[in-house]
């Protein structure tokens, strides 16, 4: 069975069928870098990231892009706040924002598209769509005219009448029509650039079209997201490049589900944000990637400190197993590598269920138990298999256990500890005991 994913444009779930054979070209939503990112915001960094990391080990040749937003209303403001240039601001947010996300255990994207390194392709895009007839321009402001999109709303499955009546629209005389959205926007405020429509800078929803083109061209496989990207901002997309290029943009829309903190938005006016820098060290980062990996990605999720209470004695588990599994393979100088193969075919099958992460997470709980059975037994050829299958699931997941080999010095005392308590020489196995306790091996 191939992977299978849910589609969000058809509200299906559908085979996996790349564009081009053994390729996938994947864009991704990333942040406008104003501010620190709370764990609700690094909910989709750590699924797609998942992601990517699955489609690499079944074959796919991966181009992961996910975009910096360093040009917008909530950055120029923090300029201001800060007493500070834009430039500035999105440049320290930034770094923050790939901080963040490393402790969370998630690599940087294949590509990193910055929205202010593609201003002229932006006017020249936005010129091409008033040519044909898809924009107007008012003032120095450039507006899309949604009403020429037939099939405006097939994202988020609502007509034109009702996305008006539910969506909060900016109330703007300017514009023909209330679901018309912003291509320019004419500013005397913050950082601006010269266009054919005066100075100003672009709107939002043309940023991702515009470097998705220069990137991968006119369509690609996967284009994901949170769900509060679905409208406008997704719909707008699919709506630009409907205009000039007769598509939908990805053959494959993914939205992630929201977080919220014990049943409420997370809010900085209700006290209620985490944010990920807040994390202690690595171990709690990746405690809390495990809390992301393992619900279900389109689920809206309630977050609790009970939640990662539960997580934490899991990875104390799995990292108790996964080391001693490892020292005794070093033990017995053993270089198999060789899996499970039964256990790697339930994987996939799970993963190939639109990322059926629940049961996979009991596997790897089934696969730590027969790990700790097959140490007991000191059934080395089992051991092996068992702890390398882990290995390699946990790897694809991006979860690091934070267990290193023995070095040699280390792994003479270990093998001492262990003669010493088989010849049941305790005062000599607690010296060895004690310097391997030291050292973090016991």
């Amino acid at each position: 069975m191939g992977l299978k994913i849910y589609n969000s444009l058809s509200n299906q779930i559908e085979e996996f069928i790349p564009i081009h054979p053994g390729k996938v070209n994947m864009y991704v939503c990333g942040p406008t870098v104003y501010n620190h990112i709370h764990i609700g915001n690094a909910r989709p960094v750590v699924f797609y990231d998942m992601m990517k990391n699955y489609l690499t080990y079944l074959g796919y040749e991966v181009h992961y892009a996910s975009n910096v937003t360093d040009v917008d209303d909530k950055i120029i403001n923090q300029a201001l706040a800060e007493n500070k240039t834009e430039k500035e601001v999105a440049s320290f947010y930034e770094q923050c924002y790939f901080e963040a996300v490393d402790k969370l255990g998630s690599s940087k994207p294949d590509f990193i598209p910055h929205a202010t390194e593609y201003i002229d392709e932006m006017i020249a895009f936005i010129e091409e769509l008033i040519k044909e007839g898809y924009a107007y321009e008012v003032d120095g402001d450039v507006f899309f005219r949604v009403k020429k999109i037939k099939n405006y709303g097939c994202l988020s499955n609502q007509v034109s009448e009702d996305l008006e009546q539910g969506a909060r629209i900016s109330i703007n005389e300017k514009k023909e029509n209330p679901l018309d959205f912003s291509l320019w926007k004419k500013t005397e405020v913050g950082i601006k650039w010269k266009s054919p429509f005066g100075e100003g800078r672009p709107g939002w929803h043309t940023e991702c079209v515009v470097m998705n083109h220069k990137l991968f061209g006119n369509q690609i496989d996967i284009h994901g997201g949170g769900m509060d990207l679905k409208f406008p901002h997704h719909e707008n997309e699919i709506a630009q490049n409907e205009a000039l290029y007769h598509n939908s943009l990805a053959k494959y829309w993914m939205h992630v589900g929201r977080l919220e903190f014990e049943g409420q938005k997370m809010s900085k006016s209700l006290h209620n944000v985490i944010y990920v820098k807040d994390l202690e060290n690595n171990k709690t980062g990746m405690i809390m990637r495990m809390v992301l990996v393992f619900t279900p990605y389109r689920n809206n999720f309630s977050y609790s400190q009970d939640i990662f209470d539960q997580y934490e004695k899991v990875f104390d588990k799995w990292q108790r197993a996964y080391k001693q599994g490892l020292y005794e393979l070093q033990l017995a100088h053993s270089k198999e590598d060789s899996l499970d193969e039964t256990d790697v075919k339930e994987f996939e099958d799970y993963m190939n269920q639109d990322f059926n992460v629940q049961n996979v997470m009991m596997l790897i709980e089934r696969i730590t138990k027969e790990l700790n059975v097959s140490i007991r037994s000191k059934n080395i050829e089992i051991t092996s298999r068992k702890w390398n299958t882990l290995h390699k699931i946990l790897h694809i997941l991006g979860i690091n256990l934070f267990v290193n080999p023995m070095n040699q010095p280390q792994l003479e005392v270990y093998e001492k500890w262990n003669e010493a308590r088989q010849n049941k020489d305790f005062d000599a196995a607690d010296v060895y005991r004690k310097q391997l306790v030291d050292w973090g091996i016991l």
